[in-house]
């Protein structure tokens, strides 16, 4: 049976969860984006393998979309992502990797010469531990960049999908009279 309003529909589940989701990324957060390198936005993708008795379906994208989704409980509070599986100081992240990602940040945002309240410069060393700390205790906010866009889509699709598949159907028993 050809499926092509079948594979039309996951289709366009796809690319509407993906360009919401780039778009999440781009527009939200305190500093004018989740995705300042633009890694993350350029990683985001999925793969759709139609077969005759099957549908096949991932997203994909950089590991830590999902830190960044969630967001992180912090070590002494979880208010920020009180609902998030994950916290720093649990033991299984890479050690140091917070800070070496802040330090790049900074120096993307280029937070080079800030200073204190007294009116003194902060170094950039000074600045990466104070934030890496603040992070590390207080945690991360959860942006839902992915998880809006995706639940919004999903919602609508058993619909769509029944529709599609019917349509499919229909083609493939006139073809099969004819």
């Amino acid at each position: 049976m050809d499926q092509q309003e079948t594979k039309k529909t996951f289709e366009e589940f796809g690319d509407y969860v993906i360009a919401k989701a780039k778009s999440n990324l781009k527009s939200g957060g305190k500093y004018g984006s989740y995705n300042s390198s633009g890694k993350l936005s350029e990683s985001l993708d999925y793969e759709l393998k139609v077969n005759p008795n099957s549908v096949e379906f991932d997203f994909f994208a950089e590991d830590y979309w999902k830190f960044v989704d969630k967001g992180v409980k912090g070590k002494t509070s979880s208010a920020k992502a009180p609902n998030s599986p994950y916290q720093f100081g649990s033991g299984t992240g890479k050690k140091g990797g917070l800070r070496a990602s802040i330090d790049k940040w900074v120096i993307r945002k280029g937070l080079a010469n800030v200073r204190d309240k007294k009116g003194k410069f902060i170094n950039r060393k000074q600045m990466v531990s104070m934030i890496s700390s603040a992070i590390y205790n207080r945690g991360l906010t959860a942006t839902e960049f992915f998880s809006k866009p995706f639940d919004e889509a999903f919602k609508k699709l058993p619909d769509e999908i029944l529709e599609a598949y019917g349509k499919d159907l229909d083609k493939f028993l006139i073809k099969e009279i004819e």
